[in-house]
This record gives structure tokens, C-alpha cells and sequence, in this order.
């Protein structure tokens, strides 16, 4: 039997309004991820293995423990950069595993970020199907701008598709200051636990204020400085590298495994500035003696190693106390007493910058701290 016109008509403005589709969106300009026209940052082996997005090569995942594997399948710091005139803009994604941790909010685990021009526009995160539709409005009238979209810290994702108005232009992001990222390794504070929104790890948010680019090497529980991982960083060629792995090992672990990581960074790059972090400040540090000596040694452990290394000759290695970063003083910039939150990833920014800056060779230009 023929279906009427009308009927077929009534039968295909069901399907669009069943799967969020209108007539606008048909013919706008859908761009299917990846895209030349769409750069891919913070993600470093991201060419080698599209469409997917994680953190770690996929010819080295059998040299990794499986928790580092199954951790590095969150794109933590991975973004999506470009310019465009279109006003409006809509993101097509997935994110199968969506959860929530008692401690973080379902933005940063499972989310989206939009940042035009460096300002926080908006956010996005799964229906309970765990898709994502973001739609955004990026401006009022027609002009490039450049548009930055921040994937979630702690849960895998696959991006279908971008949809921008008809007609609309797409290029490459505006340069960095540095044409080499920052690259960042550690444990869950440095994966991003427990930043509210996917754009405020403090990697992230140092790295809007100086304007570099980042890689986030983080692994929750499970940065322990092992040599495999040390092995797979070198292959960046990084403007600096941060190891802020303190929270992880056992002093001992910590002790032993901080001379190799850095000898096999120093193998490839031999003035390249390493910045070791020491620990940050644990709210139960003040009644906890324990905690407060193994926080103690640790620092200790970095600050002696740096100390040698530069009497040694390395003058490219710093040390950077991790309560310059999060001090007892600003304590409500934890969530657990343990994790920063967003407030205690800005302060953990603003410590590390001066550092970060003077290391990079960057100008002591003045910082717009919000």
C-alpha cells in the first residue's frame, strides 16, 4: 500500500523531532569528527590512533599495568580547537560508561566544556542514555572567533559530529605562545579529581593564563613513576614536563623511582626544564602526625633530589613546594580533604605559574587572575 505524501510527511518530522533533529539543523554544516579543520590538542598520540581519544599510544598498551591503560582511555585535557563565524554550534557525542563519583560532580567526569575567545560559555554532559547534544550559541553577529571545547576528565567519549550554521567558516585555532606543550604526569589530582568542570583541572587553567598548550598525564591511584610510562612521555616533545607524582607511591617507591623518570626524560631531552612538585597540603595533616611526616618526607624527597641535580649540573630542573600550591591556609580548596575541587585546582594554578612562566622563558607579563 502507498503512503499519502502527507502522511509520509507527518512520518519524517517524527523521526527528526524523536531523535533531535529540525529543519534548521538538516541544512546547517555538519562536520564529522575528526576534520582536518578541527585540531586536536592535549591528546599526544592523537594522529597515531583517530578517531579515538585517549592519552596513551595504542602500540605500547601492553607495556602498561591494565589500570594505567584503562585510565588513559579518559581523555583528561584533551580538547577541540578552531575558529569559526557560526553563531551557533552543536556537539554530537557519546560517553558509554557515564557515572558519577561521590566526590565529583557528573560535568567534569562525563562532560563537555565550551570556552570562545578563553571565556567559559558553557557546559554540556549525557542524558540518561549517556548521549550528548550540546547546543551552543557563540556569539550575537558573525565574526571569527576561537572556540575551545574541553573533554571529560574521567570518563572515555567518542565525538560523532560538530554542526555549525550554513555556510559558516572553519580554520585552525589561534597559535600558542610556545609551539611545544607542558606536559603533566601524576596521580588523580593531576588526572583532574575533582574538578567540577572538565576546564578546571589546574593544567588547564595555568594554561589558559599563559596561553600554552598541555598534556595531561594523570592516572588516578596509579601514578607510581614507572618506568614504562617515563618511556612513553619521552616520546613528547615537550616545552616542559611536570612530575607531580607525590600523591601515589610509597616514599620508598617515590624515592627510588623519581632518578629514572627524570634520566629517561633527560636522555632525549637534555635541557628540556622538569619541574618536580612536592606535596600539597592534606586538611588532616594538622591532627594526623603520620600523615604529616610522610607528606614531610616526600617533600623532602623532591626537594633533595632537585637540590642535587642542579649542584650536579642540571640547571633545568626546579623544585616547587606543593603548599606554594594548596597551603593550610586554603584548605577549603579541598573536597575530601585529599582532592582539590575547583577552587583548590585555581590556587594550585596560581602557585605553579610564576614557576611554570620563569622555566618556559615567558615574560613576567601580569596575569589576569579572575
Amino acid at each position: 500500500m502507498k503512503l499519502s505524501r502527507h502522511l509520509i510527511v507527518l512520518l519524517v518530522l517524527f523521526v527528526f523531532s524523536r531523535y533531535g533533529f529540525s529543519a534548521e539543523t538538516t541544512n546547517r554544516l555538519h562536520i564529522t569528527f575528526p576534520d582536518a579543520r578541527l585540531t586536536v590538542n592535549g591528546l599526544a598520540w592523537f594522529e597515531e590512533d583517530k578517531p579515538v581519544l585517549h592519552r596513551l599510544p595504542a602500540r605500547l598498551k601492553e607495556t602498561f599495568r591494565k589500570p594505567v591503560w584503562d585510565l588513559a582511555q579518559d581523555p583528561a585535557g584533551g580538547r577541540i580547537r578552531f575558529q569559526t563565524d557560526s553563531l551557533k554550534l552543536v556537539v554530537i557525542a557519546q560517553n558509554p560508561n557515564a557515572s558519577t563519583m561521590h566526590h565529583m560532580t557528573s560535568v567534569g567526569q562525563n562532560g563537555l566544556d565550551l570556552y570562545v575567545d578563553g571565556h567559559y560559555i558553557g557546559s554540556a554532559w549525557p542524558d540518561k542514555d549517556a548521549k550528548i547534544r550540546a547546543d551552543w550559541r557563540l556569539g550575537e553577529t558573525p565574526q571569527m572567533r576561537d572556540v575551545t571545547i574541553y573533554l571529560p576528565l574521567y570518563k572515555p567519549i567518542t565525538v560523532s559530529e560538530l554542526i555549525f550554521d550554513p555556510g559558516a567558516s572553519i580554520q585552525a585555532p589561534s597559535k600558542f605562545a610556545l609551539p611545544k606543550p607542558v606536559v603533566y604526569y601524576g596521580s588523580s589530582i593531576t588526572q583532574g579529581g575533582c574538578a567540577e568542570n572538565p576546564g578546571l583541572s589546574y593544567q588547564a587553567i595555568v594554561s589558559r593564563w599563559l596561553n600554552v598548550d598541555h598534556v595531561n598525564l594523570g592516572f588516578s591511584g596509579n601514578g607510581l613513576g614507572e618506568l614504562a610510562v617515563a618511556q612513553a612521555i619521552a616520546e613528547i616533545d615537550a616545552a616542559a614536563f611536570v612530575l607531580d607524582y607525590w600523591g601515589n607511591p610509597s616514599s620508598e617507591v617515590y624515592r627510588t623511582t623519581m632518578p629514572v623518570f627524570v634520566d629517561t626524560l633527560r636522555a632525549k631531552y637534555p635541557k628540556t626544564p622538569i619541574l618536580i612538585t612536592g606535596a600539597y597540603y592534606f586538611s588532616n595533616e594538622v591532627v594526623n602526625h603520620e600523615r604529616a611526616a610522610t607528606q614531610n618526607e616526600k617533600r623532602k624527597i623532591a626537594s633533595d633530589f632537585v637540590a642535587a641535580r642542579r649542584k650536579a649540573g642540571d640547571k633545568n630542573v626546579y623544585f616547587v613546594d606543593g603548599r606554594e600550591m594548596l597551603s593550610p591556609e586554603q584548605a577549603e580548596g579541598l573536597v575530601d580533604g585529599v582532592h582539590a575541587n575547583s577552587l583548590g585546582f585555581y590556587f594550585c594554578a596560581k602557585g605553579l605559574e610564576p614557576y611554570l612562566r620563569k622555566a618556559l622563558g615567558l615574560s613576567a607579563g601580569r596575569t589576569k587572575h579572575y
